[in-house]
């Protein structure tokens, strides 16, 4: 790993403070950008996120796609995590934390709304950032285009039904033009723009250009991701200020969560000898969110100021952290995995 990469934690966590300060010192300059959205999708931190996963879509090989099925073992852990276990666990851990743990230190009619955003980030996995997260673990990039695909599929079906058996509801309404929007632009987008570039490189020089030209691409993503950051813990750091203590409540439980699906899913990855550069990837799909739906969808269902909007911001707030903790050990455990798929 580079310098740059190998301190990336300390870069993200002066994005944080700098977001936060620059969020309090000119507050209008994020309260423009905050507003250039449609269909609860920001569209700054769509460009953000297109300048991160651009590169890695330049690395999918299309030939490679229909062998992915040879080695389906990354595709079941994900499929398994994803939709039999992580819904299920973070509404468990969100009744056990907010109806028993911190039942004195919140009103009783704010539970069910926290509850609510915790279910809404636990139901939907990520579709963006994993791409990130699997560049910096040095994943199978066609694996995991592989991967986030068959989970989109399966989200324009599961989601409503399972967010609605766990909120005890039936009428779920899930925004359509925000689900299609988020693929269109994290995933069809940039990856439409990567095979072009794909292939004029490897006409022009092989694979040998198709390397020198992400490797000139990835300080850009680097900067992307700081600036996401930067952006993030602008728009909502004057939440974090307020109200500290309910910040730090709600991230209980998905900090367990997070921690407890990756350590799942990694394990039974190197139990079953699935080989590092899918295992990573994979652990890393079921552990970050799809944070724009359910965002969309708290406030869409809660309101805008509700316990259910707030719970799932803080996911956003938490989430690059976390991740970057988790790739930190991913590549310093990677030594213990497979080489190749048995």
């Amino acid at each position: 790993m580079s310098l740059f990469e190998r301190y990336l934690s300390l870069w993200v966590g002066l994005c944080i403070l700098l977001g936060i300060g620059l969020g309090q010192l000119i507050p209008e300059f994020f309260t423009v950008f905050a507003g250039l959205e449609y269909q609860h999708v920001n569209l700054v931190i769509a460009i953000l996120i297109w300048a991160m996963v651009y590169p890695m879509m330049i690395a999918v090989d299309f030939s490679s796609l229909r062998r992915v099925g040879d080695r389906p073992k990354g595709l079941i852990i994900t499929l398994v995590v994803n939709w039999l276990i992580k819904p299920f666990t973070m509404a468990a851990l969100g009744v056990f934390f907010f109806k028993s743990v911190f039942s004195g230190l919140i009103p009783t009619e704010d539970a069910d709304n926290y509850i609510a955003g915790l279910i809404l980030l636990g139901a939907a996995p990520c579709t963006a950032m994993v791409f990130v997260w699997s560049q910096l673990t040095r994943g199978d990039a066609t694996y995991t285009l592989a991967q986030v695909s068959i989970n989109d599929a399966i989200m324009v079906f599961a989601y409503a039904p399972i967010v609605a058996l766990l909120l005890g509801v039936t009428d779920i309404a899930v925004p359509w033009a925000t689900l299609v929007l988020s693929v269109t632009l994290y995933v069809v987008i940039p990856l439409c723009a990567g095979v072009i570039t794909r292939h004029y490189l490897l006409r022009s020089g092989g694979n040998d250009a198709v390397h020198a030209f992400t490797d000139k691409l990835k300080p850009f993503s680097m900067l992307g991701l700081l600036a996401t950051v930067a952006l993030l813990f602008g728009f909502q750091g004057q939440i974090i200020l307020q109200q500290p203590l309910l910040i730090a409540l709600i991230a209980v439980p998905l900090l367990i969560q997070s921690y407890g699906i990756f350590a799942l899913a990694f394990g039974v990855a190197w139990a079953w000898k699935v080989p590092f550069n899918i295992a990573a990837p994979c652990a890393m799909i079921g552990t970050s969110n799809f944070f724009e739906l359910a965002v969309a969808v708290a406030i869409g269902l809660f309101g805008l100021h509700s316990g259910a909007a707030l719970a799932t911001v803080v996911g956003v707030l938490v989430e690059v952290p976390v991740m970057l903790s988790l790739v930190a050990f991913a590549n310093a455990t990677q030594k213990h995995f497979a080489v190749s798929e048995a």
